[in-house]
């Protein structure tokens, strides 16, 4: 599953403050947090936040970035209005989208998580300008072996690879999740503690044959794979693991910063998590073979914005943008903070010696 190769990095971050935040409006009053980010066929740079209305009820909305940190509101990408999108009981809609170019496609995929009446799923829409979004539908994960249960933390990467069994295929990151219904709160804390970490909530990688997709569009929600890629483990992210942004190419291979959840403590019932942040590099042909794992998280909440919110001491990165006129390994990360707003860190990186 992980074959380490002997290069490391030094990571300097620097924070740019705050992109959106809640203001007053009635569609965000829980939150506009976790955004995918895009530069559309047209050249805008776009960001799409998850806004929650009162109910812990989600969109996706569509915001141009106008220079620095000023936005530009331009309505929704999507609303929820199919049944996999609605239900009855407290929490649904569309939330936490990532958005990646595929130039095989010459198209733009949105993956976001659906929440509806069978729980937390992975839906697909598709773009030709980047900006208007049609959907495809929920990704089916039923094919034999596959696990096909609440999933969540999607994103594609921008180019075809080999999948483990050597097929040409489109791969999007995924995370299933445990079913823990018998438990929660604190007493879900032993049991997942007592799993293996290859047992606890990881990232994964689907695989859709790429002919398939040629044929027909459709066949984008059809998953033949699904090899793991990174568990959690002692070091950090000893809870869980998942996916963050959509993976970048650098000279390494394929970036993509992801999240990794720790215990702070236990108050009372109610246990207190840390997310934090590290990179993943993953070989180019072959990506569930990892190559760099970031040995501790480079971004950890320290801000008031990061550490109080809706959950605190939360930082989870879902955009990323190259800036390749600053440098082959330098991007910004566009990043949900304490689960109600959103914020930018530049993140410079430098092989060492």
């Amino acid at each position: 599953m992980v074959a380490i190769t002997n290069f490391s990095y030094d990571v300097h971050v620097e924070r740019r403050g705050l992109i959106l935040a809640p203001d007053g409006r009635a569609d965000a009053v829980e939150g506009m947090l976790n955004p995918a980010f895009v530069q559309a066929r047209n050249g805008e740079r776009m960001l799409f936040p998850r806004m929650v209305a009162a109910g812990n009820v989600s969109r996706i909305g569509r915001f141009r970035l106008a220079g620095g940190t000023s936005t530009i509101d331009e309505g929704y990408a999507l609303e929820p209005s199919l049944p996999y999108e609605l239900r009855a009981a407290h929490g649904w809609g569309c939330e936490d989208p990532r958005v990646t170019f595929v130039p095989a496609l010459d198209a733009y995929l949105m993956t976001y998580t659906a929440y509806g009446p069978r729980g937390a799923r992975i839906a697909l829409a598709i773009s030709q300008s980047g900006i208007e979004y049609e959907r495809l539908g929920l990704i089916d994960f039923s094919a034999a072996g596959l696990p096909d249960h609440d999933d969540k933390d999607a994103a594609f990467f921008p180019e075809p690879v080999l999948s483990p069994e050597g097929h040409l295929s489109l791969a999007l990151y995924h995370r299933p999740m445990l079913h823990l219904s018998a438990v929660n709160g604190v007493a879900a804390i032993p049991v997942i503690r007592a799993m293996p970490y290859d047992q606890r909530e990881s990232i994964r990688i689907a695989y859709i044959p790429l002919e398939n997709v040629k044929r027909d569009r459709h066949a984008l929600l059809q998953v033949r794979e699904s090899a793991l890629v990174l568990s959690p483990e002692a070091a950090w992210g000893r809870i869980k693991v998942g996916a963050g942004t959509p993976p970048i190419r650098i000279p390494e291979g394929w970036l993509s910063v992801f999240h990794g959840v720790d215990l702070r403590r236990i108050d009372g019932i109610h246990p207190r998590f840390s997310y934090n942040a590290g990179i993943v590099v993953h070989d180019y042909e072959r990506p569930d073979r990892v190559l760099y794992r970031s040995p501790a998280p480079f971004l950890v909440a320290t801000e008031p914005y990061e550490c109080h919110g809706v959950v605190d001491n939360v930082v989870f990165p879902t955009g990323i943008e190259p800036l390749p006129q600053l440098g082959e390994r330098v991007f910004d990360i566009y990043y949900g903070a304490a689960d109600y707003v959103i914020a930018v860190a530049r993140v410079r990186l430098s092989l060492r010696a």
